[in-house]
């Protein structure tokens, strides 16, 4: 069977590994336990975690074992890692919640039957710490000197960061140490944000028990900008059927930028590398066939075939003029938004999302880009008869956003 080590390297999923000569080494000769971690801070997942679910199916089907492990008590500091201010304070009944809300997720994913893969919470283990026991035996092998030279701590720094998370570098490699001594686990993995924190894990594992283990971060998924894709203008782009619907899902990756559909094949489809290679760029017909064996297989995964080829289905009815109502994106907006009997055409936009705020509402109708029931919207005042909304409305955005709004 192929190393997966090899497989990941082919697909360019890998970003920096501690030891690569060693970790192909290490997967190719034995079945491993490895980890990533998830910390529960929303009741769904989103597009952002998405790699690394693709990561763990990989390393499952090539016969390693898993641990998904759940951020419980991380999740109670809060990693800095990519935050300009401090996370929200969630309570643990939350915490908790959220982390059974993943479990059912991810098990699209990874199969949790007997001995396949272990869930674990980290609250297990760090919400009882005696923290004076913990600074003696875990906080004396971290200089402060070297954390504050961390991406994550770094970026920080201007704005200032919190002592309670400045300590979550050490929370997160004592899970590492935990984890090798209860599973024997023998790597991490996690987003190329990770990099610091996985450092510090696998040198406490060495510091601690003289033990090798080893560390590998992958791609992050971004925009051609740099952007951390996953985003539109309603927000994240959600796991959740309830949150981001399977047509809004498949939308998404049907429309992302034509440079970024190579990629993306790659990284998070199985779809074979030189079937991938041979898309002619220059063509925009081959372009959009990919974009849409993208947005198909991603869609199949995450939701179903049967969602998948309903999407697909849909978006050619919507695009070839015929309405379908049924199935594309819909919005219930609040009564309090009409009147004297009528919406702002503007206040739509915004409250189903389809534009961040009524200054981009107003621009995209003066560039004649907002539709109404097929009819062009030029006037930033026009508004929305109650009845017609009562019964429902379709606004085009662009050529491609369809989206039905009702009181």
């Amino acid at each position: 069977m192929e190393n997966v080590f090899d497989l990941f390297k082919e697909r360019g999923l890998i970003a920096q590994a501690t030891d690569e000569a060693s970790i192909r080494e290490l997967l190719g000769k034995e079945k491993i336990t490895f980890y990533t971690g998830f910390d529960p801070t929303a009741d769904s997942l989103h597009v952002g975690h998405f790699m690394q679910l693709i990561i763990m199916r990989y390393m499952q089907q090539a016969g390693h074992r898993p641990i998904v492990l759940l951020g419980g008590g991380t999740t109670m500091v809060g990693d800095p890692t990519g935050k300009t201010d401090m996370r929200k304070m969630l309570t643990q009944e939350q915490i908790q919640h959220n982390a059974d809300e993943f479990k059912k997720q991810m098990s699209k994913f990874i199969d949790f039957s007997e001995g396949k893969a272990i869930m674990a919470n980290n609250a297990d283990w760090l919400l009882g710490l005696n923290y004076v026991d913990f600074l003696r035996e875990i906080g004396v092998h971290f200089s402060v000197n070297k954390m504050l030279t961390a991406e994550c701590v770094k970026t920080r720094m201007e704005k200032g960061i919190t002592f309670l998370e400045f300590n979550y570098m050490l929370l997160q490699s004592y899970d590492f140490l935990h984890l090798a001594r209860e599973y024997g686990c023998k790597m991490q993995f996690g987003g190329n944000d990770q990099w610091s924190n996985i450092i510090g894990g696998v040198e406490l594992n060495r510091r601690c028990d003289n033990r090798d283990v080893y560390g590998m971060t992958f791609t992050l998924l971004t925009t051609r900008e740099g952007k951390k894709m996953g985003k539109t203008e309603k927000g994240a782009v959600w796991l959740d059927p309830e949150k981001t619907s399977p047509y809004e899902f498949f939308q998404y990756w049907r429309n992302i930028d034509d440079c970024e559909v190579q990629n993306c094949l790659k990284l998070l489809t199985g779809v074979p590398v030189k079937e991938i290679d041979a898309i002619d760029m220059g063509n925009a017909s081959d372009v959009n066939k990919a974009k849409e064996l993208l947005a198909y297989e991603l869609t199949s995964l995450v939701h179903s075939k049967e969602d998948a080829e309903k999407a697909i289905a849909t978006a050619k009815r919507l695009f070839s003029g015929e309405m379908d109502a049924e199935h594309m994106p819909a919005t219930v907006v609040d009564a309090t938004l009409v009147a004297d009997g009528k919406a702002s055409v503007l206040d739509l936009l915004v409250a189903a999302g389809l534009a961040p705020s009524k200054g981009e509402a107003r621009r995209l109708v003066q560039q004649g880009g907002i539709s109404v029931d097929g009819e062009k919207v030029t006037d930033v005042s026009a508004a929305v008869n109650a009845e017609a909304l009562g019964k429902g409305i379709v606004i085009k955005k662009g050529k491609k956003v369809y989206h039905r709004i009702t009181l």
